[in-house]
């Protein structure tokens, strides 16, 4: 029993530590990250002239889709509740169940899904050559030659290296330049003695790492697209990439089937499926009020 109070408490205090803020400054490239913040609004880009990137990661709420499950091509629903492109530089991973490596191999999916823009490789680069800004953009980026589909996703990974939020409340009290309310300061205590700091951790306060949703307390919801569906190993069952809490206030509705539509309702769930906890209304107002100070400054959309 005391090696696992010892354990627990030793995992507790390395997970607070790997806790960092969003850096002020990134580095990107400029040229390439402005051809492609035009691209990532452009809705013209896809199968029916209606889907941009942003119609799923929308600047007004987070980064993310107001929608439980995201509207495609055709008015074709998904099946996955679309994650925040905010601070996906800092996911090691991408997707909720982790299947593209990085940024620059996460933009296959929504491209050439035909629940979401519905573009073969071919019919995009014909729609870039059909606009004149882009024929000639992408020479001033990139120099003399043809437009590529890896220039494409080139200029969009550098728009989306730049979509950080920093100087969140959280992060100015990270480095000592701000102070956090009482109950900010309770709910901070609890997000780390409860456990929620155990798989939220990281710059990104998860992000990192793939974890089981319903570890103690099975899920009520379907597992959709989760590990098992690229491993089939059924261990992978309701496995999925551990979503940041970055920004988590604006994100709503919430989980990867975005069944749940408050942030209170989402704290509560949480901590009853993976912690085997019942938390009082005073804990959750506490844990709610901490994750308010994850809003950090939002990228201009103009």
């Amino acid at each position: 029993m005391r090696y696992i109070i010892a354990l627990i408490f030793t995992t507790l205090l390395f997970a607070q530590d790997t806790v960092l803020p969003i850096p002020k400054n990134v580095s990107y490239d400029k040229a390439k990250a402005a051809l492609g913040k035009v691209l990532f609004f452009d809705p013209t880009l896809s199968a029916d002239g209606t889907v941009s990137c942003a119609s799923c990661h929308s600047f007004a709420h987070g980064g993310a889709d107001d929608k439980p499950v995201s509207i495609g091509v055709y008015a074709k629903k998904g099946r996955m509740n679309s994650p925040t492109v905010f601070n996906a530089r800092y996911n090691f991973r991408q997707f909720w169940n982790g299947r593209a490596k990085n940024l620059f191999d996460q933009i296959d999916g929504p491209v050439h899904n035909p629940v979401e823009m519905g573009l073969s490789t071919q019919e995009l680069i014909e729609k870039l050559y059909r606009n004149d800004y882009y024929k000639q953009t992408f020479i001033k980026v990139f120099g003399p030659g043809p437009i590529t589909y890896e220039h494409y996703k080139e200029a969009l990974v550098e728009f989306e290296k730049s979509l950080v939020t920093p100087n969140s409340k959280f992060d100015r009290f990270l480095r000592g330049e701000a102070k956090l309310s009482p109950q900010e300061m309770r709910g901070w205590r609890l997000f780390k003695l409860r456990g929620c700091i155990t798989c939220h951790n990281g710059i990104n306060l998860g992000g990192n790492s793939f974890q089981k949703i319903g570890s103690i307390m099975p899920f009520e919801g379907a597992p959709l697209d989760d590990r098992y569906a690229l491993t089939k190993n059924p261990k992978d069952r309701y496995v999925f990439k551990v979503p940041t809490l970055r920004n988590i206030a604006l994100t709503a509705p919430y989980f990867h089937d975005g069944s749940v539509a408050t942030l209170k309702e989402a704290i509560k769930k949480m901590a009853y499926y993976n912690l085997g906890t019942i938390l009082s209304d005073q804990e959750i107002a506490a844990l709610e009020a901490f994750l308010h100070t994850l809003t950090g400054e939002l990228p201009d959309a103009r």
